[in-house]
This record gives structure tokens, C-alpha cells and sequence, in this order.
């Protein structure tokens, strides 16, 4: 199997579907993330599955919320949708789901069960480096990185690096302020941790 390169994956893949027409996708959050997940490889299922069970684990229902409201453009309120422990948890099952309808899905390996646990360090600073983030999502953003893993929060962090929850008017300063560490990429990242911080 092929490292992801091609697109983002895991959570903050979902996080994407959340876009400004996200409801011509589906009536509600969880049909827009199970019509995404039926259309994808099981690899990309349980990548997603593990990011989301991995989120569970560590963080508080609070912390979760603030990394979905960062993370997507126009997701829906924790009231419509649940808490953010509660919506995580939707995310899982709805994997759980998907996976049930065929048999013998291959378990990650390989690059893809990688946590970047040796880059903590890095990935720390960088969270922490980004003067334009919110104190909220920063917070939760080093939480991820500490008691989940470092790649899981890097992804997040790259992922929501386009100015939503920034305190800049300008996103195209953002990316030209962080440039000389990570260099500007695309609102998806590519490849995971390790061929961005170099």
C-alpha cells in the first residue's frame, strides 16, 4: 500500500468535507461523512477511524470541538451534531460502519501507523511559533501533539493553516510568515510529517 501522498487523510481529510456547499452532499454531518467514506479505499476508513479513536483516548470533549471548528470551514453546531466527544464518536462508528461492509481490510502499516513521536519537538515549536493561531486552538493543538500523537496534531495544524481561526486578515501573510520553516502548502497536506519539517 502507497503512503497517502495524493490528498489528506485521517480526520483532517474529514474536516474538508465541511465546506461552504457541504449540505449538497447530504442532509445531515454524519451522511456526508458516510457518503465520503463509501466512496474511498479501506485504507483511507481506517486511517480516519484511527485519528478519530485517537482523538478519543486523549483529549476532553472541549479540546475536540475546538480542533473541529478549526479544522472545518462550515461544520455544523455541537448542538446540531453533539458534543465534540459525542461527533468524534459518530466519526467512528460511521467508520465502523463502512468497514463491516466488506471483509478482510488490511490493517496500516508501515509509514501509515507512523505517530512522529521523534518529532514532537519540531512539531511543538511550530504549533507554537504561530503567532497567528487562536490561544484555544493552539492549546488543543499541543494537547493533541502531547497525548495523542505528533503527526495527528501536525496534520491538524497544517490543515487549518488557511486563516480560519487565525488573527490575521490576510491568510497570504500567514503562509509567507511560517514559509521559512514549512514552506506554503496547499490546504492539504502532502506526503505527512516527516518530508514537511525536513
Amino acid at each position: 500500500m502507497q503512503r497517502f501522498t495524493e490528498f489528506d487523510f485521517g480526520v483532517s481529510w474529514v474536516m474538508g468535507f465541511f465546506h461552504q456547499d457541504w449540505c449538497h452532499d447530504g442532509p445531515t454531518a454524519a451522511d456526508v461523512v458516510a457518503k465520503n467514506l463509501a466512496d474511498v479505499d479501506d485504507e483511507y476508513v481506517l486511517a480516519v477511524r484511527r485519528d478519530a479513536q485517537t482523538l478519543l483516548d486523549g483529549l476532553p470533549s472541549k479540546t475536540l470541538e475546538v480542533l473541529w471548528d478549526a479544522g472545518a470551514d462550515y461544520l455544523p453546531s455541537f448542538e446540531q451534531i453533539g458534543e465534540g466527544a459525542q461527533w468524534t464518536r459518530t466519526v467512528v462508528a460511521l467508520c465502523d460502519a463502512r468497514l463491516s461492509t466488506k471483509a478482510g481490510a488490511r490493517p496500516l502499516a508501515g509509514a501509515d501507523v507512523e505517530d512522529g513521536v521523534a518529532q514532537l519537538d519540531a512539531v511543538l515549536a511550530e504549533i507554537q511559533e504561530a503567532w497567528f493561531l487562536e490561544a484555544d486552538v493552539r492549546a488543543a493543538l499541543v494537547d493533541c501533539a502531547r497525548r495523542c500523537t505528533p503527526e495527528l496534531a501536525f496534520r491538524l495544524f497544517a490543515a487549518g493553516h488557511d486563516g480560519r481561526r487565525c488573527q490575521v486578515s490576510d491568510p497570504g501573510a500567514v503562509r509567507a510568515a511560517r514559509g521559512h520553516r514549512i514552506g506554503p502548502p496547499p490546504r492539504r497536506v502532502r506526503g505527512g510529517l516527516r518530508p514537511i519539517l525536513g
